[in-house]
Parts: C-alpha cells; structure tokens; sequence
C-alpha cells in the first residue's frame, strides 16, 4: 500500500461581494420588494470559488442570485485606497475563521412608478 502524497491545502481569503436577488417564493424579502442586494463575505481559495459558495448559499436560503460583484480581499480593497472599518474586518475574519458565506447587509428594492 503506497501513501498517497498529501494534497497542499491553499490558503482562503474572505472575498467582498455584491450580489443583487430577484423574487422566489419563501425569499423572506419584504411584501411589496423587487428584489434586493446583499453585501456579503465569503471565503475561498480564489474569488470565483468564493462567489460559487455564496451563490450555493443564497439559493439554499431560497434567494435568487441574479448578478454578483467582486470588490477582492481586504488587501486588494486597501491597496485601492478603501476605507475599511472594523466592525467590517471583523465580518470578513468570521467568513475565513468559519469558511463560510457572512451576510453583512440586505437591502431590498421596491418599484417606485405606482
């Protein structure tokens, strides 16, 4: 019996990512709303492992992803000049600490021509 060589695990960085949903039954979005957007960090080893886990994600919450955009890691954000807060870094440690998909903040869209 060989060994097999033991695959190199990659490092993960915690992506800033927006991600704008349409309506699905069960959504939990407000009567009355569009759509939305959610600003989210998830991790992975590349950002468009990151986007495929936080799309996985948003459809298992019975959301429906329409369009995601990737803002990087916490070092592309500040070398492009962001200001970032704490409260922010720390979200973004959650996502890589848990290897997950945080939501920071939901903002529903509602038709204004009635």
């Amino acid at each position: 019996m060989t060994d097999k060589p033991k695959k190199e695990k990659r490092p993960h960085f915690a992506y800033t990512l927006l991600v704008q949903v349409g309506r699905k039954d069960g959504d939990g979005l407000p009567d009355g709303a569009t759509g939305g957007a959610l600003m989210l960090y998830s991790s992975g080893v590349d950002e468009a492992e990151a986007v495929r886990e936080a799309v996985a994600i948003l459809k298992q919450a019975d959301l429906a992803p329409l369009d995601v955009s990737g803002y990087g890691t916490l070092e592309e954000r500040l070398a492009e000049g962001h200001n970032i807060s704490d409260d922010e870094r720390a979200l973004m440690q959650r996502a890589l600490d848990e290897n997950s998909v945080v939501v920071a903040q939901l903002t529903p869209f509602f038709d204004e021509q009635k």
